[in-house]
């Protein structure tokens, strides 16, 4: 399989050891990264292993988007990509070996980067991922504030810590005297009803097997440690941070951007479980309460989440907060750091050091973005979207495959669609908070080379007048120099 996308072509590797398939960039071809643009309706899925068969409903559908002020509806679904013959002439006689000019580059971007929307202050970092080779810099080692860009080095970090088949468990434990049955939450966000139904099942059935009719019940959070609440809690853009939700905390039928979150996600679990067990034939005394479980509890039930992979995809394409911080503290508990805002911070700075990113003046002071103590690089962020590309890393493959597409899906499915050339064939991660708009990601360049960019830009008035500057820079690259 060899499905179509804005990097030129991504092939599919099967792991002849356990069967699964992992994704490697191949930057070599501008015209088949190219003819994306006609046809990324087809790229295949998001949040399978890498993947992305839900773009193509995104594509033609609505596409709701998370995070901090990425809320906006796209209310007529994105524009058909322009056709091949409109974008590909310009780019037919260029050769696809030799690097971009550099000076060309600046001369280029310039301009662009000088625009009173961005505000007072912009970064800029664009290298060449096969080479490493830094195009262009505007202040590449300057620390700012990247808001919602900051979740690719949380999903990096995670997946170079846990591997992209890592699945989060929840569990349910039985008590050795069978009275008390504990729901322990192992720290995924994504748990639902469906989920907790198939526990309720399973349970059921071993309480009968110990001819059991009834269970007290009660739910430990304790995997995590720490303030629960975020810096800017309450906040529709995130839930209370613990080791046991459903879908996230949220109040109503959403699965994605800003929504009224409970304020005892861990306690409405439990009583969601209640409810199941119930339906399943086991009647719960008493109300849930919070406590660990029982000393030689057995393990009764358990369900585990989507793999890594495909929860790095979700977090990057809808800019999904909350999954961001759980995987910050997955790596925590990792690397034996308390699961906390503050251990998050050192085990993943710790994990980007390890992966020889430069992380001099960054504070990752959470893994969502949302704090505005945040600080990163743009050189940063363009390496570790070069690690991501490094065919020896295809661990990491899911921080591009989870990028948005212009003009197509997640939080760029409403920007692009007026005819840009980069729609199509620019991935990238949107960051926004007030006065603060970031874009990084990738694109291929005129000679078919994949390039990795970051753009971070604070003392915009309004984000309306920002994005489409940030989106031209971005556009730029994949434009022949002139």
């Amino acid at each position: 399989m060899r499905p179509s996308d804005p990097w030129g072509r991504l092939k599919v590797l099967k792991n002849r050891h356990n069967g699964s398939y992992t994704w490697q960039v191949i930057a070599g071809s501008a015209t088949l990264g190219l003819v994306v643009a006609a046809g990324a309706v087809l790229a295949a899925g998001p949040w399978d292993n890498g993947q992305r068969k839900a773009e193509r409903a995104l594509a033609v559908t609505a596409d709701r988007t998370g995070g901090a002020h990425h809320g906006r509806p796209t209310p007529d679904g994105p524009r058909p990509a322009p056709s091949a013959p409109a974008v590909l002439p310009a780019l037919g006689t260029t050769t696809h070996d030799a690097p971009q000019d550099a000076a060309a580059l600046r001369d280029t971007l310039a301009p662009l980067i000088g625009v009173p929307e961005l505000g007072d202050k912009v970064a800029a970092s664009v290298i060449d991922t096969a080479t490493g080779k830094q195009l262009y810099g505007n202040g590449a080692t300057t620390a700012m504030t990247p808001a919602s860009t900051i979740k690719i080095a949380t999903t990096a970090a995670a997946l170079s810590v846990l591997g992209p088949d890592h699945r989060i468990a929840t569990t349910a434990a039985l008590s050795p005297d069978a009275r008390t049955l504990t729901l322990v939450g192992g720290g995924d966000p994504t748990l639902s009803k469906a989920a907790l139904r198939s526990m309720a099942a399973d349970a059921a059935k071993a309480l009968r097997e110990d001819d059991r009719k009834s269970v007290r019940l009660t739910y430990d959070t304790s995997r995590y440690t720490g303030p629960v609440l975020h810096p800017i809690s309450p906040n529709d853009n995130i839930a209370p941070v613990t080791a046991l939700m459903v879908n996230e905390g949220r109040v109503g039928d959403t699965d994605r951007g800003p929504a009224k979150r409970t304020d005892d996600p861990a306690g409405d679990a439990a009583r969601a479980f209640a409810a199941q067990l119930g339906k399943a034939g086991v009647k719960v005394t008493g109300t849930p309460r919070e406590a660990r479980p029982a000393d030689r509890a057995r393990t009764v039930a358990t369900h585990r989440s989507a793999p890594l992979a495909a929860l790095v995809e979700r977090t990057l394409t809808n800019s999904d907060n909350d999954i961001a911080e759980a995987l910050a503290r997955q790596t925590a508990i990792a690397k034996g750091e308390s699961a906390s805002f503050a251990g998050a911070r050192r085990a993943v700075t710790n994990e980007l050091k390890k992966l020889k990113i430069p992380v001099t003046g960054a504070h990752l002071a959470d893994g969502s973005g949302l704090d505005r103590e945040d600080r990163v690089t743009p050189a940063l962020l363009t390496a570790l979207l070069a690690r991501a590309a490094d065919p020896d890393r295809p661990g990491l493959r899911p921080v591009l495959t989870g990028l948005p597409i212009a003009g197509f899906s997640g939080t760029l499915g409403d920007r692009y669609r007026d005819g840009s050339e980069g729609t199509g064939l620019i991935r990238a991660k949107t960051g926004t908070l007030n006065g603060v708009n970031s874009l990084a990601g990738t694109v291929v360049d005129p000679r078919g080379r994949l390039l990795a960019f970051a753009f971070l830009a604070s003392g915009s008035l309004s984000a309306t007048e920002a994005e489409p500057a940030l989106d031209a820079l971005a556009t730029a690259l994949a434009r022949p120099a002139r």
